[in-house]
């Protein structure tokens, strides 16, 4: 009887499978094209909290790039996705990434009527999914 159950085995294992679902194309992004970043406008006076605009945020990120890198970093590309209250989010090619980064840490700001203004980097990424919802994270742990 042992020898008929390996047989009935052997007969089940010879069948091919049938696979119901078809993989009709397949893709792997490994170096997305562009970065994302979330910078937040920092007042030394909390008292006069502005609001960003556009045309705002434009203007300060130019004067870091020229700043930094002269006519060079003016030429870097940015996209302003969203301005919301004292935040904003960009989009700049991938490789200028670190250049843009430094331009805004080492940016020391405007002075205007005595208020100091500068950017904060709130975080930079390769996919903007990972920077929306940063801002809420952080409310967590400090509520």
């Amino acid at each position: 009887m042992a020898t008929d159950t390996s047989a009935s085995i052997t007969s089940v294992e010879g069948v091919p499978k049938v696979n119901k679902s078809y993989e009709l194309a397949k893709s792997v992004i490994k170096a997305p094209p562009y970065s994302y970043a979330h910078l937040e406008l920092f007042s030394a006076e909390s008292a006069k909290t502005e609001e960003l605009d556009a045309l705002q945020v434009r203007s300060y990120c130019t004067a870091a790039l020229k700043q930094f890198l002269g006519v060079t970093g003016m030429a870097i590309p940015l996209d302003i996705l969203k301005v919301e209250g004292q935040s904003c989010w960009l989009r700049l090619p991938r490789d200028h990434l670190g250049a843009f980064a430094a331009a805004i840490t080492a940016w020391q700001g405007t002075n205007l009527d005595g208020i100091s203004s500068t950017f904060r980097l709130r975080g930079c990424s390769d996919w903007l999914g990972a920077l929306v919802g940063q801002q809420d994270e952080q409310k967590l742990w400090t509520d």
